[in-house]
C-alpha cells in the first residue's frame, strides 16, 4: 500500500462515512449504528442544570478504586447537588467496552461518564456514541492547555476533543536491584536488549530467580509493551498504513523474542500479570505499566528499580509507546447528565488531583501544573515515568486503529513464545490477518 493519510484524516473521514457495521467483524465490541456525525456537532448546555446522580463506569485501572472514592468525595462535597456513584463495569479495559456495547444496544442503562482506552475508544467515536467535549470544555473553563500536551491529543481527531485523559502510562523497566547487585551489574536499567542479554545469565545464575526476565500476559500487553522490541529492530506492526510485521527486522526482532525463551533460556511469558510476578520474587526484570508501580513498591520484598525501556540494534530511542485510557461521555444520555458528567471529568483532572492520582497508581500526572513534589518526596520512581514522556512514540496504526487487531497480534505473539511456532511463518500469517481488517474494514473509508 503507498496510500498515505495521518491519523485524524482517518477518523474525520471514518466518521463522516457509513461503514461502521464492518468494523465488528474483527473482533470487540458490534460497532453497528449511528455515525460519528451524529454526535459530531456541538451540544448547546446554555440553561441546563447539572443531573443530581451520575454514573461513572470505571475499571479502576491501578488499582485505584480507593483514590477514585476519596475524589469522588471531594467531588460531591463541593458540588453538594451531584451524586456519582462509582461502578466496577469491568476487571479490564476491554471488559468495560463490552458492557458499553451493551447499554448501546439496549440504549438503557448507560453511564454518564466512562473508561475508554486507547485501542477502543476511537470505535464509539465512528459510531456517534460518545460527544464532542469542547461545547462543556469551553463553558466549564476546562484548561485543556494545562494538560501534558501528548497525552490530551491522543483524543483530539476531527478538530475536536472527544475525551480527556485519565489514566496514563508508559511502559516501565522494573528490576530488582538487589539481583543486580548479586550479580555484579549496574544499577540501571539496560540500555539496549543486547545489553540485558550480557545480564540475563549473571541474573539467573547468581539470584535465585526462576527467570531473568519475564514477558508480560500476551492477552494484555503483547501488542502494545512488543512495539518496543519492533521499533528498536528498526520495524513495527505498521509503519503508516503499510502492515510491516513480517518485514525482515520485525521477524528478527520476534525471532530474538523467541530465542530468550527457548534457546537461551532466560525468559519467561507471565500468565496473568508480570508485575505481579516481579513483585513476588520470580523473574529478576520485567516490563510493565507505570500504573503498576505503586502496587510493586508495596508489595515487593526487595529494591525496586525502573527506567527506560531498552533500545535495539537499530533504534535505541525512541522506542516506548504511551498508553491507558481516557474519560468519555456517551451521546445517548440527557443534556442533564452530560453537564454533570462533565463538571465531574473536569475535577478528576484538576492539578491536585490528578497528583493524587498518581500517588496513588503510578500513572502519569495529566496536568503541567501539578504540584508532585509531596509524591515525588515519597516515590522518587514516578520521575522517571515522566521523563520517559520525552522520548515516547505515537503507537502503530495496525495496533490502534485496525478493529481486532490487538487480539490477532496476542494470539501469534503466543504462538511464537509459547508453542514455539515458526517466526516467518507466524508473522506471514498475521500480516495476512491485519492486511484482511485493513482491506475489508479500513481502507474503504479512505479516500486518496
Amino acid at each position: 500500500m503507498s496510500f498515505r493519510l495521518d491519523r485524524r484524516h482517518f477518523l474525520a473521514l471514518a466518521g463522516a462515512g457509513t461503514g461502521a457495521v464492518a468494523l465488528a467483524a474483527c473482533g470487540g465490541p458490534d460497532t453497528s449504528g449511528a455515525s460519528a456525525t451524529s454526535a459530531a456537532a456541538d451540544i448547546d448546555f446554555k440553561d441546563v442544570k447539572p443531573a443530581g446522580t451520575i454514573d461513572f463506569w470505571s475499571n479502576h485501572p491501578g488499582k485505584s478504586e480507593d483514590v477514585e472514592k476519596q475524589i469522588i468525595a471531594k467531588f460531591e462535597a463541593a458540588n453538594p447537588g451531584i451524586k456519582v456513584n462509582l461502578v466496577t463495569a469491568g476487571a479490564n479495559y476491554e471488559e468495560i467496552a463490552q458492557k458499553f456495547q451493551t447499554a448501546q444496544a439496549a440504549n438503557s442503562g448507560l453511564p454518564a461518564v466512562v473508561v475508554l482506552s486507547d485501542v477502543w475508544w476511537f470505535r464509539y467515536y465512528i459510531n456517534g456514541n460518545i460527544i464532542s467535549l469542547d461545547s462543556l470544555i469551553k463553558q466549564l473553563d476546562v484548561q485543556v492547555s494545562d494538560y501534558r500536551d501528548s497525552l490530551v491529543q491522543d483524543y483530539q481527531y476531527a478538530g475536536k476533543q472527544w475525551a480527556l485523559p485519565y489514566g496514563r502510562s508508559t511502559p516501565l523497566f522494573y528490576y530488582n536491584k538487589d539481583h543486580f547487585k548479586a550479580a555484579g551489574l549496574p544499577d540501571r536499567a539496560p540500555k539496549t536488549w543486547a545489553e540485558f542479554a550480557e545480564w540475563a545469565p549473571k541474573l539467573k545464575a547468581s539470584s535465585g530467580a526462576q527467570y531473568a526476565y519475564m514477558y508480560p500476559a500476551l492477552a494484555d500487553y503483547a501488542g502494545w509493551t512488543l512495539q518496543n522490541n519492533l521499533w528498536g529492530w528498526g520495524s513495527g506492526w505498521s509503519k503508516g498504513w503499510d502492515i510491516t510485521c513480517d518485514s525482515d527486522d520485525a521477524v528478527a526482532a520476534m525471532q530474538w523474542v523467541q530465542d530468550s525463551v527457548y534457546k537461551d533460556k532466560w525468559a519467561g511469558v507471565s500468565s496473568k500479570d508480570s508485575s505481579a510476578d516481579f513483585g513476588g520474587g520470580l523473574t529478576s526484570a520485567t516490563i510493565s505499566s507505570t500504573g503498576s508501580l505503586v502496587g510493586v513498591l508495596k508489595t515487593a520484598k526487595f529494591n525496586v528499580g525502573v527506567g527506560f525501556l531498552p533500545g535495539g540494534p537499530k533504534s535505541e530511542s525512541p522506542v516506548c509507546p504511551t498508553g491507558g485510557a481516557g474519560l468519555g461521555i456517551p451521546a445517548g444520555i440527557p443534556k442533564e447528565q452530560q453537564l454533570a458528567a462533565a463538571m465531574f471529568i473536569k475535577f478528576m483532572g484538576e492539578p491536585e488531583n490528578t497528583a493524587a492520582f498518581s500517588a496513588a497508581t503510578g500513572y502519569m500526572p495529566l496536568r503541567k501544573s501539578a504540584d508532585m513534589t509531596a509524591v515525588l518526596a515519597k516515590t522518587p520512581q514516578i520521575q522517571t515515568a515522566i521523563d520517559q514522556l520525552a522520548v515516547t512514540k505515537v503507537q502503530d496504526n495496525a495496533r490502534v486503529f485496525l478493529p481486532g487487531a490487538d487480539q490477532e497480534m496476542a494470539k501469534s505473539v503466543a504462538k511464537i513464545v509459547t508453542q514455539q511456532a515458526d517466526v516467518n511463518a507466524t508473522m506471514a500469517d498475521l500480516k495476512k490477518t491485519l492486511q484482511g481488517i485493513y482491506d475489508k474494514d479500513v481502507k474503504p473509508k479512505l479516500k486518496a
